[in-house]
């Protein structure tokens, strides 16, 4: 017997795969904006030290590239939003998701993993769109005035999110979850002050500032101020480093991660 179309609604069946990466992607997105700690770690810090830095006199930049304090400072502030959603805030959410099980059910459901990993990295794609436009409005506001190729800026930010996102998962799938909190933080302020972000690197000894030159928080804030504040093209250096971090730190994270 031959039924019509349609007779029976709803179809059952399973949903494509971009209904799948669509949804997750919302849901990820969506916890993290309802997560007042995110927030605070993604938005409401960066634009805050925005202001602060920018306004206030007590930080007396000295820069070998001549640019002006709200030129150095904003481009830092983007690459630490960038850090901050790609790494610290999806090492602290996926590392409790861990620890709680969520990626264990998640695995038992239809959601295939690559949907996971994948709506994760979306979400995390949004709120750095987010990060970028609301801190690029403060910056505007305060006089900042953006230079160079948008999409030099677009590789840039890519390759560090790709970086700090692979660090972020390794360190979630490898420590406990209380370890992983800790140690996120620790980094993430470590490298506001330490990694070029802040403070001008130039201002260290020669030694310890070609060292610190190689952390990915250093090659993307130079690389950003290079396109924004310098007006120059792609710099070659930054994203290799970048590049070679995300490998790494990737491929460990790939080998290394625990589900459960």
């Amino acid at each position: 017997m031959t039924l019509a179309p349609g007779l029976f609604t709803p179809d059952p069946g399973p949903a494509s795969w971009h209904q799948l990466l669509r949804a997750q992607t919302w849901i990820e997105l969506k916890l993290t904006l309802r997560h007042g700690e995110q927030l605070l770690l993604n938005l409401v810090i960066p634009v805050l030290l925005t202001v602060v830095l920018v306004t206030q006199s007590f930080l007396d930049l000295k820069t070998t590239s001549g640019l002006s304090k709200v030129d150095f400072l904003v481009p830092g502030i983007l690459a630490l939003a960038v850090m901050s959603a790609a790494f610290t805030g999806l090492a602290i959410a996926t590392g409790f998701e861990r620890r709680y099980g969520v990626l264990k059910r998640l695995g038992a459901t239809p959601l295939p993993r690559w949907g996971l990993l994948g709506g994760k990295t979306l979400a995390v794609a949004v709120l750095e769109l987010i990060q970028i436009a609301v801190i690029s409005g403060v910056g505007v506001a305060l006089g900042w005035r953006p230079h160079g190729n948008p999409l030099s800026v677009f590789v840039l930010v890519v390759c560090g999110t790709a970086a700090f996102a692979g660090l972020g998962l390794l360190m979630a799938g490898t420590l406990r979850a209380e370890a992983t909190l800790a140690a996120a933080n620790l980094v993430w302020f470590l490298l506001l002050f330490a990694g070029g972000i802040v403070f001008p690197l130039s201002s260290l000894p020669g030694g310890v500032a070609d060292v610190l030159g190689f952390l990915p928080s250093a090659a993307l804030a130079d690389g950003l101020r290079t396109v924004l504040g310098e007006g120059a093209g792609l710099p070659v250096q930054d994203v290799v480093t970048l590049l070679a971090w995300a490998v790494v730190s990737l491929g460990a994270a790939a080998r290394y991660f625990r589900w459960e």
